[in-house]
């Protein structure tokens, strides 16, 4: 298991895509620790707990020392994640070096160019912004944080010099599509954000852009994926929001949908509402005849919004463009024979590289 928890959604930045806008009932509400302890305890092989926002450094570091006391009481071996902007560390360091140097601290960032991240006053966090808190984190913590950045049609343009600033800091970026939560009501089209990947690997910059490197090896299943190209959340992820509420997505958390009744799998039983329902598997039938599958329906929040707001045909259209180029990236020879109906289901079989798979459907 992996654990995302948001322990508050205050922000000291005023970002126009922001999914934790519009999601809180009470923007005052807190995480209440004792849920993060009973999820530990149901289940005490947790990987990583990964603490979103809002941002983390809203909180006290006490609240993050707390979850430090109890894995270190209770010999466990989960590592705690941290996903913040970074400014409050920037502005008051000796507030969180202690924290940061704890072995059981990691720390991520995000960035990217264009008007959409703002800080407090409206103004925008600049690349020299970025510069200062990394250069302080490498001071300081010893170490420049990996950094996410959100692509919207706002800065579309500016994604090969995103991955550029990665490689010049050394580091791995993680250039996601923004999708329709809190502010962003539009997600960004799914097929677009690939031929950005495509661009990074034809750059020979995509060892320094994850999602890039995911693409490289999806179609082979080499590669272990992780959101936003999982299909199987419900297997290993969780989601606590500040008011308690819990979910297998942390994106379908922000919607507020596709809850789990959280005192009962405490109890021991366990749910997978992503996977049980049907209308999140594909985001039409006709992609079960695809060797795109997985690249297309990677995500089942992407299913969700492509559908939603009526894209999956100009997706699909625009998908089948560069499908070609995609398989190239993988190393492939692909051959789709056509579909067998066998009782209820769909067999297809998909031959790569002399190795048969078989998916039913």
């Amino acid at each position: 298991m992996d654990l995302i928890i948001k322990p508050t959604e205050v922000c000291n930045f005023k970002c126009t895509f922001c999914s934790s806008t519009k999601i809180s009932e009470k923007h005052t509400s807190v995480l209440d620790l004792d849920y993060v302890f009973k999820f530990l305890k149901r289940f005490p092989n947790t990987n990583t707990i990964i603490v979103n926002g809002g941002d983390p450094l809203m909180m006290k570091p006490k609240y993050y020392w707390d979850i430090i006391d109890y894995l270190n009481k209770n010999n466990l071996s989960t590592s705690l994640s941290l996903t913040t902007n970074l400014w409050p560390f920037y502005k008051q360091p000796k507030k969180w070096t202690n924290l940061f140097l704890n072995p059981r601290v990691g720390v991520s960032t995000s960035f990217q160019y264009g008007n959409g991240r703002l800080k407090g006053d409206y103004t925008p966090f600049t690349e020299k912004d970025f510069w200062d808190v990394s250069n302080m984190m490498l001071d300081k913590i010893g170490y420049r944080p990996e950094f996410i950045s959100v692509i919207s049609e706002e800065n579309e343009d500016t994604v090969l010099k995103t991955v550029e600033l990665a490689k010049k800091m050394n580091v791995v970026c993680k250039v996601n599509y923004a999708m329709a939560s809190g502010n962003q009501e539009k997600p960004y089209l799914l097929s677009k954000i690939y031929k950005h990947y495509i661009s990074i690997w034809k750059a020979g910059l995509h060892p320094w852009e994850h999602n890039t490197l995911q693409m490289l090896g999806r179609l082979t299943g080499k590669k272990d994926t992780i959101c936003p190209q999982s299909r199987n959340c419900d297997s290993h992820i969780r989601t606590l929001q500040p008011e308690g509420d819990y979910y297998s997505c942390g994106a379908f958390g922000d919607d507020k949908e596709k809850s789990i009744n959280f005192e009962s799998e405490m109890s021991g039983d366990f749910f997978t509402p992503l996977t049980n329902d049907y209308d999140l598997n594909t985001m039409k039938n006709a992609c079960y005849t695809c060797p795109m599958f997985l690249i297309c329906n990677g995500c089942r929040k992407t299913v969700k919004d492509q559908k939603r707001f009526g894209l999956v045909e100009e997706h699909c259209k625009s998908m089948k463009q560069i499908a070609a180029t995609i398989i190239e990236a993988n190393g492939l020879d692909i051959e789709v024979t056509p579909y067998e109906y066998e009782g209820n289901f769909i067999k297809k079989v998909i031959k790569i590289q002399d190795v048969t798979f078989e998916r039913n459907n």
